[in-house]
């Protein structure tokens, strides 16, 4: 072999992971949003794995891409050599934990009495030497200290904007509400609706710019007189002016001692869903995010979710429990 000769071309790591995405999203630009990278570069990658097998593996003109024949024989390699290199990243990341001195959380305030106790407890005695830092916060400010690695453990209703280098799992999902002053939503609610005070988050948290965007979608446009920061703070006004609000079961329940004083039912128009996930970076903390996530489900199946359906029972199933992974 002369000394300028070309080495063949050889199967990469990147390589099949741009393949197992393209497979999977069925195109190139599906691809390159589940890698965080480019169309370009999805497609050179892709070029350069079949000069290594020396085949083309997609249909690149069917919509949805297509495996060929070859494609579908290193498919199911593929996955296999991905499956265990995560396996193997888990396993290095655990022993790697035993000594990580602090650990940070970011938890949404809706959750943080809940959630937080149950987590930390479960850090320290996983890692006795390890210390633990609890955020609470907003949403958007949790997925801050995720982006920032200010945190390495977030509850949030949000998702990063990188999905490709976080692992978002699910927590559960809930129905935004009706929540009013007692008494004071009878008859047709549309109506009722009309004539009370809304009461309404402000458009600087998402909770708010999220129910602003729903109202606008069903055209449904009350009379906007004031906006409040807090949950406490939104239920507070409800109470005070007979007026209604639109919240979640999780902020009904950050402000409790207003209960006896509200009415919840569904919404008289269509609804939106909320999800919550935990998150964590990829191949960062082996199986930990995994455990946590249990403990979060089995604590929200078991607590909140009976508290919910004993405030509303007209709405009693509401929250859903998202189910673990087998």
């Amino acid at each position: 072999m002369t000394g300028d000769a070309k080495a063949p071309p050889e199967l990469t790591l990147r390589g099949l992971k741009v393949f197992v995405a393209l497979e999977e999203t069925g195109s190139v630009i599906g691809a390159a949003q589940r890698i965080g990278g480019s169309a370009s570069g999805v497609s050179q990658h892709i070029t350069a794995l079949e000069a290594a097998v020396g085949a083309r593996l997609f249909d690149r003109k069917a919509k949805p891409v297509t495996l060929t024949p070859a494609g579908q024989a290193l498919r199911l390699h593929a996955h296999k050599l991905l499956a265990a290199l995560s396996e193997a990243q888990a396993d290095l990341a655990e022993i790697s934990l035993a000594s990580l001195p602090q650990l940070n959380l970011a938890i949404i305030d809706d959750l943080d009495a809940s959630l937080t106790p149950v987590l930390v407890s479960k850090l320290q005695a996983r890692m006795s030497r390890c210390f633990v830092h609890a955020f609470s916060g907003r949403s958007d400010h949790v997925i801050d200290r995720l982006v920032a690695r200010e945190a390495d453990i977030g509850v949030s209703a949000m998702v990063p904007p990188d999905l490709s280098a976080f692992r978002c799992l699910p927590l559960l999902r809930e129905p935004f509400v009706l929540v009013g002053a007692k008494g004071a939503i009878r008859g047709d609610v549309r109506a009722a609706l009309d004539r009370l005070p809304f009461v309404q988050y402000s458009e600087s948290l998402p909770i708010g710019q999220r129910i602003s965007r729903h109202l606008a979608r069903v055209r449904f446009r009350p009379d906007r007189r004031f906006a409040l920061e807090a949950t406490r703070s939104v239920l507070a006004m409800v109470v005070q002016t007979g007026g209604w609000a639109i919240t979640t079961p999780l902020n009904l329940m950050d402000a409790e001692r207003f209960w006896p004083e509200l009415e919840v039912m569904p919404l008289p128009f269509a609804g939106d869903v909320r999800r919550v996930y935990l998150i964590a970076r990829q191949q960062e903390l082996g199986h930990l995010p995994d455990e946590l996530a249990r403990e979060c489900r089995a604590l929200i199946r078991s607590r909140l979710v009976p508290r919910f359906d004993g405030l509303a029972p007209a709405l009693a199933g509401a929250i859903h429990v998202e189910q673990d992974d087998e």
